[in-house]
């Protein structure tokens, strides 16, 4: 469940219920059971075979070599003998080694410390804590990369360096520059912009004729495509997110789009019209079809996920007895947002509406599912807007006024240093959200700089006191 707008925060603060549970034990099951099943895939982690004689002393050996590398740190002389116990049981009982060994791994794979992340810290010889070498492997790993630590990393927490300012600065560097980075930074776009919710992307295809179930994922890899291209291929500034023409298209992205296709088959990278109204992040159907009804567009929707997930701003709840319901057609509102105006006449309604509407009204241009028209049920469509006081006349104007707007960039900073610590970023932070902005700023608001600045931050770093 996402938290903050981040699934990254959302995954510190879930419980699992009774069934999550047995779902787990029974992935951890059908998993420790095809290991056991193929020989090459086992032999890969122990010597152990059926007809292993001292059954204990072979399991305690699988769970303090395999097992630092499914709990990201090393069993502790307890945890062994229990493990190793379990499996010289389950062979017994059994009548072979490798039922052992499959219940071992069966255990270890529905553990706590396999499904969570435990960080308690220690302490960091004055007054405070700090996480340890171990728990830094994983904090690093699921940040930059979204995966558990490799060989190195874990030879790193071994010694206990990640603690160390120059090791943890030449561990982050070197993540960075390794292509399981690219991962990473799909994954923050991913939870960051909601793109994971795509894949429930529905339209009535009697309305949107270029609809089709495949859509919301096409989507989806386009802005991923885009993001790599700004962050790596070019490690441009991040107001290019938004103002971008190059973009990743299929065939069906691309009649969409009303350009060529660059590929008969699968993404291909297309510059769009200069002079064209579409441009960016805000322009991609990734945003403009999941933020619209399934038989129109929404300027409300689509304002605020502005507000909210790129400027971080707070769009209020309407008052529960407020009627939500947009006016119907008439002949004095045709268009949706002549209709809007309509609504926003209601006192109860005004406050808000002001707030997120005009932002919508400059994307009226593009429909439901993102094709651009000039009409709006036979209306022609009006734009304009004011974003905080800048002035945009259409798509291209607001997506400048929005790319330069000052709280975007700190909107950006915010959301990975949620994203990096799996935590609300509450006034306390505040300080250090300036500093990391300033930073983020002084280095033409590149995303790897940021990541590497929230990896080196005291933020990261430091945890407080842990109460037993």
């Amino acid at each position: 469940t996402a938290s903050d707008g981040l699934y990254a925060v959302g995954s510190s603060v879930s419980s699992v219920s009774p069934l999550g549970a047995e779902r787990y034990a029974d992935a951890a099951r059908s998993i420790a059971a095809q290991i056991v099943a193929n020989t090459e895939v086992l032999e890969t982690l122990t010597d152990c075979s059926n007809e292993s004689v001292d059954v204990k002393a072979c399991v305690a050996e699988l769970v303090e070599t395999v097992g630092t590398r499914i709990w990201r740190r090393p069993a502790t002389a307890e945890e062994v003998a229990v493990l190793a116990e379990l499996g010289e049981k389950a062979s017994e009982a059994l009548n072979g080694t490798l039922h052992g060994i499959q219940y071992v791994l069966s255990a270890m794979l529905q553990s706590p410390y396999f499904l969570y992340r435990v960080e308690e810290g220690e302490s960091d010889g004055e007054e405070g804590r700090r996480y340890t070498s171990w728990e830094m492997a994983s904090r690093l790993s699921y940040f930059i990369w979204n995966t558990t630590p490799d060989a190195e990393l874990l030879e790193a927490a071994a010694g206990d360096t990640l603690i160390d300012d120059e090791s943890l600065a030449a561990q982050v560097d070197r993540m960075l520059a390794d292509p399981r980075a690219r991962q990473g930074v799909r994954s923050f776009f991913a939870d960051w912009l909601g793109l994971f919710g795509l894949d429930d992307l529905k339209k009535d295809p009697n309305v949107f004729k270029h609809y089709a179930p495949e859509l919301g994922a096409m989507a989806r890899e386009e802005t991923l495509r885009v993001a790599e291209d700004i962050v790596f291929e070019r490690d441009a500034d991040m107001r290019e997110f938004l103002t971008t023409r190059r973009t990743f298209v299929t065939g069906r992205l691309a009649a969409i789009y009303n350009v060529p296709a660059a590929t008969p088959e699968g993404f291909g990278a297309i510059e769009l019209p200069e002079k064209g109204a579409r441009m960016g992040f805000l322009g991609q159907v990734s945003f403009l079809a999941a933020h619209a009804h399934p038989v129109s567009t929404s300027p409300t929707q689509r304002g605020v996920f502005v507000r909210e997930k790129l400027l971080c701003h707070t769009v209020p709840s309407p008052p529960a007895d407020v009627d939500t319901a947009i006016p119907a057609v008439s002949d004095e509102a045709q268009s949706f947002k002549q209709r809007l105006m309509v609504h926003m006449q209601d006192p109860s309604c005004a406050p808000c509406h002001a707030f997120i509407d005009p932002i919508g009204f400059g994307l009226e241009n593009f429909d439901g599912v993102g094709r651009y028209r000039i009409l709006d049920n036979g209306i022609p469509i009006d734009p304009s807007g004011n974003l905080d006081d800048a002035e945009f006349d259409g798509p291209e104007t607001l997506a400048h006024a929005l790319a330069n707007h000052p709280d975007y960039a700190r909107c950006i900073v915010s959301k990975t240093y949620a994203y990096a610590t799996g935590r609300h970023v509450a006034g306390e932070d505040a300080p250090l959200i300036t500093h990391l902005l300033g930073k983020f700023n002084g280095e033409d608001r590149r995303l790897l700089t940021l990541f590497r600045s929230v990896a080196l931050s005291d933020g990261f770093r430091l945890v407080g006191e842990v109460s037993k």
